[in-house]
This record gives structure tokens, sequence and C-alpha cells, in this order.
């Protein structure tokens, strides 16, 4: 699928997101205490310093403004006014929006039908998300929808690309108004601290299933603290998702993936995806698949185990995923293979790892705002992982735009010629491929003398970070594995390696507020200090290719064993040490600052948010 490059921050689009009225959030019943959205009165900071608008005329005085409150305009008088940071437009420019058509002429009409109700299903869930995220950043968005004002629609439009107030690559540093961000997002009581979850977990045991569970909003009930499921609480959009899912069950000629389709619409009603998950791996070589679950805890700064909903429309594009057999042979022998005591790698020997190399024509939800993944490890659920195994996906149409429009580009401004020119988007597809299928490589629990814990619920927080940078790092100890058993070109390891390292410089632009950029940040402090990269005094960086696959084995090693002992103390205290962008580093990324940081995509479908 190709993609294309749209106008650059400014410029006219050809076609934009199709918004809708504004729907307040829905009112849980009172069984489970009711909550609103918190009431963000905003004032539009559009004007010009000069005191007129861009087209020259004196804008309306601020109490003529619209302000927000509730999802409607507020009266004159009943809000302050919000400042927007003034840089908003050099911000958008670090975002190339790029076109990701629907190429439907080899579509049968039937099937083209069956896409469009996949992306009626997603649109459910992307009204979810903004409220998980920022319902306050929902509420500022729909009341920009009208405004022909140039600084509004900029503001708006950075409000969709991270969903939120708070910008990704400023460490989640608010852009509008002054207000931090809260670490439980809307999963939690705004001022609830882990100390206090925790402590309370411990009083009152027997909640603590419902306080830990990654589908339920956690509020406080008179005194009490309780898990409020999602089922419950987002009803009114996962009934038109399900509705959505059991239609496209019926125009879907593959009865595997009708079938599918049918458990995930039961599943989102009843918070239940295990059995739906298996019958998701059980899909053989599927021309149709969906990403559709609340699967990420990217989200959740306060126990890092609350799920976001996302959703992706997948096209399976055939030639590309015929050459994923390789890599599937070898899973459980990199498995075998990896420095980690036995007891703490089980056997993937049996087990399912389906790999799908899919076009996107649509995406919702957490697959849509912000860092825009080219492909995922699913489902995260160790349950599943010890049964069947997981599913890697390869978003091939995102993945040729971050390699064209990002990574190569900056592999020149960031690394010695010679070894930029090695960096390649065959180099980082295998580098991407073998991070997808370390995700589920490595320990599945903890190992306690109580039994089995989860190693998200025993890291907490940081455990997004931690699993990023292991994928990372056992997936680069994986491709030199492949290499020495030759089943990859030996005289190929220099550009695998060097597009790992221009993929790292892509991804710490990001800053540590975003898990992969924290991730890739420690990864490249650490090759640093063993010698592997280094900085020469042009400013650029160059690799040490003998001393890469030493120093990546005994990182590797140190990871697994964070997760394998499920130790909080010492990941924290590692990613401390090592999740600090070095000052040389920064001042190098700063030339570079013309390269887009990420893509923007544009779908031919219209989005709703309502």
């Amino acid at each position: 699928m190709e993609v294309e490059p749209l106008p650059a921050a400014g410029q006219p689009r050809t076609s934009g997101v199709k918004i809708f009225s504004a729907k307040i959030l829905d009112v849980m019943t009172s069984r489970f205490g009711l909550f609103l959205v918190m009431v963000i009165a905003l004032s539009l900071s559009a004007q010009t310093s000069s005191g007129k608008s861009s087209q020259g005329k004196s804008p309306k005085s601020a109490s003529a403004r619209p302000r927000v409150m509730n999802g409607t305009a507020a009266k004159p008088g009943e809000a302050a006014r919000v400042d927007v940071v003034p840089d908003l437009a050099q911000r958008l420019a670090r975002f190339r929006e790029v076109r990701m058509p629907f190429r439907a002429e080899k579509l049968s009409a039937r099937e083209r039908k069956l896409v469009n109700k996949l992306v009626e299903a997603s649109h459910s869930l992307e009204q979810i998300y903004w409220r998980q995220i920022d319902p306050e950043a929902l509420t500022l968005y729909q009341s920009l929808a009208d405004s022909k004002n140039p600084k509004d629609i900029e503001l708006r439009r950075y409000l969709w690309i991270n969903a939120s107030r708070f910008d990704l690559l400023d460490e989640q540093k608010p852009f509008v108004g002054k207000t931090p961000m809260a670490p439980g997002r809307g999963f939690y009581p705004h001022n609830l601290t882990r100390e206090q979850v925790e402590q309370y977990v411990k009083e009152h045991p027997e909640k603590k299933a419902d306080i830990y569970s990654p589908t339920t909003i956690v509020r406080w009930h008179g005194g009490e603290l309780e898990g409020v499921p999602y089922r419950i609480a987002y009803r009114s959009f996962l009934d038109p998702a399900a509705k959505n899912l059991r239609e496209a069950a019926e125009l879907s000629d593959d009865p595997a993936f009708a079938k599918y389709l049918r458990l995930r619409a039961a599943a989102l009603l009843s918070d239940d995806y295990f059995a739906s998950d298996l019958a998701w791996l059980e899909l053989k070589d599927p021309k149709f698949d969906v990403i559709f679950a609340p699967y990420e805890t990217y989200d959740d700064g306060l126990l890092g185990v609350k799920a976001t909903y996302g959703a992706a429309v997948l096209i399976r594009n055939e030639e590309q995923s015929r050459k994923l057999a390789l890599f599937q042979r070898y899973v459980a022998d990199i498995q075998d293979a990896l420095p980690l005591a036995a007891e703490d790698r089980p056997s993937k020997r049996g087990l399912e790892t389906p790999m799908e190399v899919m076009d996107a024509p649509y995406r919702a939800g957490d697959l849509r705002h912000g860092y825009q993944a080219v492909a995922d490890n699913l489902p995260n659920d160790p349950r599943v992982h010890e049964q069947k195994g997981s599913k890697k996906i390869f978003f091939k149409n995102f993945m040729d735009a971050r390699v064209n429009y990002v990574i190569l580009p900056l592999a020149k401004y960031m690394m010695l010629p010679e070894q930029a020119a090695k960096a390649s988007g065959e180099g980082y597809l295998l580098g991407t491929i073998l991070h997808e299928m370390a995700h589920g490589l490595g320990p599945a629990f903890v190992r306690t003398t109580q039994g089995k814990v989860s190693i998200r619920e025993a890291i907490g927080p940081m455990y997004s970070g931690l699993e990023e940078a292991k994928a990372d790092v056992v997936g680069m100890f994986g491709l030199k594995w492949l290499v020495d058993q030759g089943a990859l070109p030996k005289d190929k390891l220099e550009e695998y390696y060097a597009s790992y390292i221009a993929g790292i410089f892509r991804t710490v632009r990001f800053g540590t507020g975003e898990a992969h950029g924290q991730a890739e940040m420690m990864e490249f402090n650490y090759l640093s200090e063993r010698g592997a990269v280094r900085r020469e005094s042009s400013g650029k960086y160059a690799i040490d290719y003998a001393k890469m696959p030493v120093a990546i084995a005994d990182l590797a090693k140190e990871l697994l064993e964070i997760e394998a002992t499920g130790d909080r103390v010492r990941a924290e205290n590692w990613f401390k040490k090592y999740d600090v962008m070095p000052i040389e580093l920064k001042a190098s990324l700063m030339k570079a600052i013309s390269v887009p940081v990420d893509i923007d995509p544009e779908f031919a479908f219209p989005g709703k948010l309502e």
C-alpha cells in the first residue's frame, strides 16, 4: 500500500477529519458511583500579539469568544483564559502528514462493505480512548470545530495528534493551559497516588482484583475505592461497536474470521477477551484482520495496568507475509538461547506464532494518536502466551512512511556517512520483526514463593518502558543468533546494527515521557557507556561493530532478569541511571530539526468524534 505525503503544516489539506456533534461522557450507574467529566472552561487564545486576527480584522473580545463547559459553549464570564504555547506551529512541523490510501480496486463489493463495517466499529473505540486519556481535551477539541481562525485550527490539529492537552514530545507537559498531566489520566480519581492504592489494597485484599484489573476504572464510592468495569463505564459506545462487528461477521467469507468477530463482539460486553484472543491466534493467513481491544497500558502512569482501547483495520500483504516463514521457525530456538536461567524462559515449542504483514487503511484509539506504531505483538495476556502464543503484526504502509520520511533522513545527520549509508529499510524491518518476536520471549510471569505474579503488576509504571527495552535488545540478540546459525547472511550484520542505531536516534526524540523513547534512551546510554556507540568531534556518532554483540548480550541479560524477578526497585534504579538524554546528544539532534519526528496519518475514511 502506498503512502503519500500531505502538504506541510499550515497548507490546505485535500481531505480532513469529519467531526460530528459533541456528546457528553456517559453518566455511570449509581451502583458504581456517578461520575461526570471534570468541567474545564477554556477560552481560545487564538489572537495574535498585535490584537489583530490573521485576516487583519479585530478579534472578538475575550468575553465573546466561545468557552467550553461539558461539551457546550459556556456563557461569558464563566471561565478564565488558558494560554496556548507560542510555538505551536513549530511543534506541528515535527509531524509529517502522510496519506494512507484505501486501495479497494481488487476487493469485491461485499469485501468493501466488510471493511466499512470494521471502520464504523473502530469509531466507537475512538470515542472511548479520548475519554480515557483526557476528557477535557475532547471538550476543547469539539469547541474548536467551527472556528476558521488559523490559530484555532493549529490547536485543534495538535490536540488531535496527541488526543490530549499534553505534548508527547515534551515529556507530557501541557501545550494548552497550565494544569500538569495526572499520572492516572481518566482511569483513577485525580489526586489518587500509587501509595494510597497499595495501602488500600493491603487493607482490603478482596478489592485487589477489581482495582488492578486492566479493564476497570477506579473511582471513590463513599469512602471506598472500587473498580468500575469498562463494559459499564463505556456501554453506550461498546454496544454499537459490538453490533458493527457482528454485522461485519455476516459479510465475511472466512468462517474463522467471522467466528472471531462474533467472539470479540461478545468480549466487548463482558470484558473477558480470553476466548476471542485464542480464536484470533488460530486465524490462518487471513485476508482481513482487525486489532480491536483494550490492550496497551502505556498511558497508565499510576499503576501501569489500565488498558486503552485501540483499533486497526488490516488487509493482508501476501507477498511480504510469505517472507516471515523463516522467522517463525526459530522462535522456540531463540527462546532457548536467551541469557537467562532455564526456569525463567518457558519453552515456546508447540505454541502459535502467527506473523502477518498487513496494510492498515484505518486506525483508531491508541493506534491512531501519538507514537505511530509500525508493528504489534498481541495479545498481552500472559495466560494466552502460555497456552497459545502471540501474534506479530507488521503495518507495512506505516513502516514505509517511518523509514522514508524519518529514519533514513535522520541517519544522515546523526551518523558517520559510511555507517548512515548502511542503515536500510530492510535492516530496520528485520530489527522490527525480531523486536515483536522478543515481546513474546523471556519470562511469562514473575516467580515468587506465593506462586506466579504478573510482571506488569510487579514492576508497576516502569513496566512499559522496561518491556520495550527488553524487546529491542532481545530482538537484536536474536538477530545476531540468526546470523550465527547461518539463517541470515553474515555480511548483513553491520547493516542490521546500523539500522538499529538509526532507529534509536529516531525514537529518543520522543523523550522519556513515552515508553519507547524511555526504553531507547536507556539503550543508547548503556551502549555508549560500553563503548559500542561513541560521539565524534564532528557531532556525529560512530558504531563500534566489534563491541555491539557483547554489550547487547549483557544488556539483554540484565533486562530479562529484572522481568523474571519482578524487582521494581532494580528497574527504577536502572532507568534512573540511564534514561536521561545527554546534552551532547540533544545538541546533535537539534541539527536534524528539519527531519520530522513522526508521521501524522491521514486516512481515506472520515473520522468521527462525538
